[in-house]
């Protein structure tokens, strides 16, 4: 069994004087004063003011590493309804590198968005960051799997070809989601740019198995909302 002792300091510390010295090319006297000036682990306190020289944004071929969502022009922006911003490898090039996108959306109080779903079979991992309300996800054979409340600090996870829908309590509901494809597509099943409404009307009829009618109606409502939908 090896030595085992406490370590105080950074990684280095965990390592014998000889190891340090060869794995970083290092003198014994250089090995003693890095390891005996450095006594916190992984959280410091400084000793005086730290100034960090600002680097080029394309440093290693991988450009702009920061992008501020609450700055840009929303994608989608409805009136007592709710915006978004998409994060694609458009505005965020290293998303291509990493196979990633990300939206914040932000809903207004008693306003729902729309059901929809990644089109092209992504996972979404969602952070609540404000607010409160309400969540409903459905499977491809229409069962509901997830119905609860959610507020600030909530977490979840909508699966491959699952549906999802949110409504915003009394205070709004902000939440920020990693997608997992660089340039997402989603399909909304609500709305004006709802995927039933580009359906036949024949198709629609034998879908839901209803009348002329029926369709009809179901076919002329939400022909103006786009995504988010504003509370009666």
């Amino acid at each position: 069994m090896g030595h085992k002792s406490k370590v105080n300091g950074g990684i280095m510390h965990g390592f014998s004087k000889d190891f340090v010295a060869q794995a970083w090319d290092l003198d014994e006297l250089v090995v003693k004063k890095l390891l005996e000036a450095q006594e916190e682990t992984a959280i410091l306190k400084l000793r005086a003011p730290l100034n960090i020289e600002e680097t080029k944004e394309d440093a290693l071929g991988y450009g702009c590493f920061v992008y501020n969502c609450e700055d840009v022009k929303k994608d989608v922006d409805v009136k007592n309804g709710g915006r978004v911003a998409v994060l694609t490898s458009d505005n965020l090039p290293i998303l291509q590198r990493i196979g990633l996108g990300a939206d914040l959306v932000k809903l207004d109080p008693g306003a729902m968005c729309s059901p929809g779903f990644s089109a092209d079979g992504a996972y979404q991992v969602t952070y609540v960051v404000g607010g409160s309300g309400r969540v409903q996800v459905v499977n491809n054979e229409g069962e509901r799997v997830v119905d609860a409340e959610i507020k600030g600090g909530y977490f979840f996870i909508v699966p491959r070809f699952h549906v999802v829908s949110k409504r915003a309590g009394p205070e709004g509901l902000e939440w920020f989601s990693i997608i997992t494809k660089e340039k997402p597509i989603f399909a909304h099943l609500g709305g004006k740019t709802s995927v039933w409404k580009a359906l036949s009307p024949e198709v629609a009829i034998a879908s839901f198995n209803v009348d002329k009618e029926l369709e009809q109606h179901f076919r002329t409502r939400r022909t103006s909302d786009a995504i988010f939908f504003p509370p009666k």
